[in-house]
């Protein structure tokens, strides 16, 4: 039971910024900053309901900007949670490529051992088309200076297919990339969402196939992609997403699974701090789950195990092993490219 109590993760929500980027839909807020002690105290009632009694195996703090929270906060949260993380093996957090050194090195002091900086561009006049509040001298920066605080595991976030890319741009944006001292690079096709200022502005991204091809596989040049938008060492976090593990999610707007059901808290935020464990669920049937494992499993290195097809499904990966497309090891399916499992997803299970 240990062990498996040991396999979850955490993730914990922090959704305050400092400005709000054009493509973002995220649960983030740039007027709430007077809420910041109280969603603290809302974090804790969540927590002690929620998880007082897991192992976690991963942290991961997201947002939102997490470096708006100034290190008192992640002294209590850390106070909060430590006996819960002290047998976890990887404690990320997400945060702004204008944070300085001293942030930088209390966090690492508090066993943060994975940083990731939303740099999205080195490029001065696309991070303003972004509306990014940092410039390309601060990201330079905030990765080195997270090497020298002790970092050994560093993501940056790229976006690619905005109308103002080119190849030119694009390689100049990897080149900078490549020189800084970086494990991994998440690379995210820009989507126009719901929700965000660009709603509907289909004309703020290029559509250009060929483009997104060439720079995913100049990425994987120097990082091998082991997931749809991620190259490089991987997160022990996000690939227990892929590989369906349980998780807790806390803060406003967070998401938990337990195998048979997710559970999400409410978004609004001053919703969450009056009760933060009120959620709504949405139950999984068998063949959801299904689906999730063949869709998560062919967008990335963990595969599926062949067994929970039907036979029907299982001509149809045999078609796709004929075409090249699909592999099979060790009882499991693999992909050979990412960017088609949500094609082959469908053609197997329809």
């Amino acid at each position: 039971m240990k062990n498996k109590k040991s396999e979850k993760l955490l993730y914990i929500h922090i959704p305050f910024c400092d400005s709000k980027c054009n493509y973002c839909a995220f649960n983030s807020y740039t007027n709430l900053n007077h809420l910041k002690s109280k969603y603290f105290d809302a974090i804790k009632t969540q927590y002690l309901h929620e998880a007082k009694e897991i192992n976690f195996k991963t942290l991961f703090i997201g947002g939102g900007t997490p470096s708006t929270m100034n290190i008192q906060f992640y002294e209590k949260l850390i106070k909060l949670i430590e006996k819960n993380i002290k047998n976890a093996i990887e404690l990320s957090i997400e945060c702004n490529p204008n944070v300085n050194y001293e942030w930088l090195k209390e966090i690492k002091n508090l066993g943060f051992n994975r940083i990731s900086f939303g740099v999205q561009s080195f490029n001065e006049k696309k991070l303003k088309f972004l509306n990014r509040n940092h410039s390309k001298i601060q990201a330079i920066n905030s990765i080195e200076n997270a090497k020298k605080a002790g970092f050994d595991n560093i993501n940056l976030d790229l976006i690619y297919s905005t109308a103002i890319d080119s190849k030119n741009l694009l390689q100049k944006d990897l080149q900078i990339a490549f020189s800084l001292p970086i494990t991994h690079i998440s690379a995210y096709s820009l989507t126009i969402e719901k929700n965000s200022k660009w709603e509907n502005q289909f004309d703020k991204r290029k559509y250009d196939e060929e483009l997104e091809i060439w720079f995913i596989e100049k990425i994987k040049e120097k990082f091998s992609q082991y997931e749809i938008s991620n190259f490089g060492k991987p997160s022990i976090h996000n690939l227990g997403y892929w590989k369906l593990k349980e998780y807790i999610g806390i803060g406003a707007g967070a998401v938990g699974f337990d195998k048979k059901k997710r559970y999400y808290t409410q978004n609004n935020v001053y919703e969450y701090i009056k009760n933060p464990t009120k959620y709504k669920y949405e139950y999984l049937r068998e063949e959801d789950i299904k689906k999730e494992k063949v869709f998560l499993g062919l967008r990335s290195i963990v595969g599926f195990e062949e067994n929970i097809l039907n036979q029907n499904e299982k001509e149809k990966v045999k078609i796709l092993i004929k075409e090249q497309k699909l592999y099979k090891k060790n009882g499991k399916i693999f992909s050979y490219d990412f960017l088609l499992a949500d094609a082959m997803s469908l053609f197997i299970l329809d």
